[in-house]
């Protein structure tokens, strides 16, 4: 009987088809885009992950001599406290409002070894835009890509060890508050992006076989009032119109809690860390 192998590659780009469609065939690079919501994403992985972004530096084996690339690395969560314990970090992001707080937040803490990229990974050569070889190249929660595979072998080609992805499992309770509102905002249902189960079956087609920790996440998002809660959220939810962000209000109202004279809306969602070493190379 013949067997047919499955193109995980080609499912990966259809889940993320039918994502990007909706979510009105954007990304989340335009929200970011916003310095507000790219300094308040930043001051948010303060509140929520100090002990997380520890537990990450620690399992990323790095060293005082380390070369470090960074994929999509937002404000510098995590590119900032590297640069502190490692020789060099390069840290590419597309984003303009992202980038914009990185290079803040680099001369605010008066950091001189870390390089910025300002490209989308996809467009990114390895050869020209980068300065490899790379002992740790790692991408955290970064690689919403067309086409993983290609992803995949470039952290591969500018690694010369070790390749950390830090990626989602199951319903994220992002997906599940979409999952809610876009019937009713938008009068069609609610597509996820594509997860963990994907991606390790794209690793296991490449020869890659890789090394899996599990984890739950809950974090806060902390905001003055509903209103700017709201406002935080809107763009993600494509909410444009006056009654659209009245539902999106209402919604709120019913799932957010109030902390002092903040109110919270809270989170949660599985993670991975899926990790391995580069095979030397055949003698």
């Amino acid at each position: 009987m013949e067997v047919h192998s499955i193109d995980w590659n080609a499912v990966w780009r259809e889940q993320r088809r039918r994502h990007r469609e909706a979510n009105r065939n954007s990304t989340d690079a335009s929200f970011w885009d916003a310095k507000d919501a790219a300094r308040r994403f930043y001051r948010m992985a303060q509140e929520n992950s100090g002990e997380r972004i520890e537990k990450t530096l620690r399992g990323l084996l790095l060293t005082p001599s380390s070369r470090v690339l960074d994929v999509g690395a937002g404000p510098g969560a995590l590119a900032i406290p590297i640069a502190r314990r490692a020789g060099h970090v390069t840290a590419v992001e597309p984003s303009e409002g992202m980038r914009s707080v990185l290079e803040e937040n680099i001369d605010a803490e008066q950091i001189g070894n870390i390089d910025v990229v300002p490209k989308r990974w996809e467009d990114v050569s390895v050869a020209d835009d980068l300065s490899p070889p790379y002992d740790i190249v790692f991408a955290s929660y970064s690689l919403d890509v067309p086409d993983i595979e290609e992803a995949v072998r470039k952290l591969e080609e500018a690694s010369s060890r070790y390749v950390f992805i830090y990626w989602f499992a199951g319903e994220t309770s992002w997906d599940a508050m979409s999952r809610e509102l876009w019937p009713i905002l938008h009068g069609s249902p609610f597509t996820a992006s594509p997860k963990c189960d994907i991606l390790y079956n794209v690793l296991y087609s490449m020869g890659i076989y890789p090394n899996i920790r599990t984890f739950p996440l809950r974090h806060i998002n902390r905001f003055a009032d509903l209103e700017e809660a709201a406002d935080h959220f809107a763009p993600r939810c494509f909410a444009g119109t006056e009654e659209q962000k009245e539902v999106l209000r209402q919604y709120l109202n019913g799932y957010a809690r109030t902390d002092g004279d903040t109110v919270i809306v809270p989170g949660h969602s599985t993670r991975v860390k899926i990790w391995w070493e580069k095979a030397d190379p055949p003698s």
